[in-house]
């Protein structure tokens, strides 16, 4: 199977604490690098990760609030430092490169590459990224200001070849590509072999959402239905219920009741409140609704499988 996971490199709020991050993640699919949100100090969790530099091609941006988006200035100079070649594409509101621009040409005066923005439309669920193996579409959110979470959606593959039948009717390495795109093989004696016999299905394709900040909004079910993991933001418990409404965040127990009803494979959150010393009571009450949760946490690689994941 394809490689596919989510590397968490900053799971805490807006206020700064000792114990967490700012937002950002990482989505590794077949070693090609994603990055959702830039709060700041993600250069360093990067390092961290160990994940590479020079394979971070994308990355996302959610909403223009500091602590998803601080840390864009210095990983851009710092990729200048590292002599980057390749563009560096950002997918974000609108407003990110007015406000980027004038930081570029003060702090990032003759880097090697270019950084090329790409606006989305926030109020809409609309395909931003497509290669040959992978979607991007962005997930309408609620916040105090434009916000949109994203689906990292693989495309359905192609069946698996049977070596062995292959070799059994010893078909040329020229007929692979057909093969695998539905064809027959007729043998020089004009036997026929059926496809099924020469092929495996395919894994079925896999699918990461990203959810933060919101508040809880049931309307994003239908688009995550069938979701293998889904990260949705779980700023405050239930306790306090009326500050999440305020300030248009979630608490664990929506957070798990969208998991629940878009019948998502597991739940993974973060985006915790520091009021909070300990986040277990946010898990208590996220798994009390939906059991299939787990705490995001600094440099936790998670490996997004069909319904579900695993840690590595």
């Amino acid at each position: 199977m394809e490689k596919f996971e989510v590397n968490i490199l900053g799971c805490g709020s807006a206020l700064p604490t000792t114990r967490h991050q700012a937002t950002s993640q990482v989505v590794n699919v077949r070693d090609k690098l994603f990055m959702i949100d830039c709060g700041e100090g993600t250069q360093v969790q990067l390092r961290r990760s160990r994940l590479k530099f020079s394979r971070l091609g994308h990355i996302f941006i959610s909403h223009l609030h500091g602590d998803h988006c601080f840390g864009l200035i210095g990983l851009i100079s710092t990729f200048g430092m590292l002599e980057r070649t390749a563009d560096l594409h950002i997918h974000c509101p609108e407003e990110l490169e007015r406000l980027l621009l004038p930081q570029i040409a003060f702090f990032c005066k003759g880097m090697s590459y270019q950084v090329v923005f790409h606006p989305y439309p926030p109020g809409v669920a609309s395909v931003i990224y497509e290669d040959r193996s992978l979607t991007v579409e962005t997930i309408p959110l609620r916040h105090r200001m434009p916000t949109c979470g994203f689906l990292f959606r693989e495309k359905p593959a192609l069946p698996h070849i049977r070596r062995d039948m292959m070799d059994f009717y010893q078909i040329p390495i020229c007929w692979l590509n057909r093969i695998k795109n539905g064809e027959d093989y007729v043998t020089d004696d004009g036997r026929t072999i059926e496809n099924r016999l020469l092929t495996t299905p395919a894994d079925p394709p896999r699918a990461y959402a990203y959810c933060s900040d919101t508040s809880y909004q049931p309307r994003i079910v239908e688009q995550l239905k069938g979701v293998d993991l889904l990260f949705h933001e779980a700023t405050f418990l239930s306790t306090d219920q009326a500050r999440a409404k305020q300030t248009q965040h979630s608490t664990a127990a929506q957070a798990a009741t969208i998991a629940r009803d878009a019948g998502v494979g597991q739940l993974v959150i973060g985006h915790y409140s520091a009021r909070y010393e300990d986040e277990l009571p946010l898990l208590e009450e996220a798994q009390a609704v939906f059991p299939h949760t787990v705490l995001a946490q600094e440099n936790l690689c998670l490996e997004v499988t069909r319904g579900g994941v695993k840690e590595s």
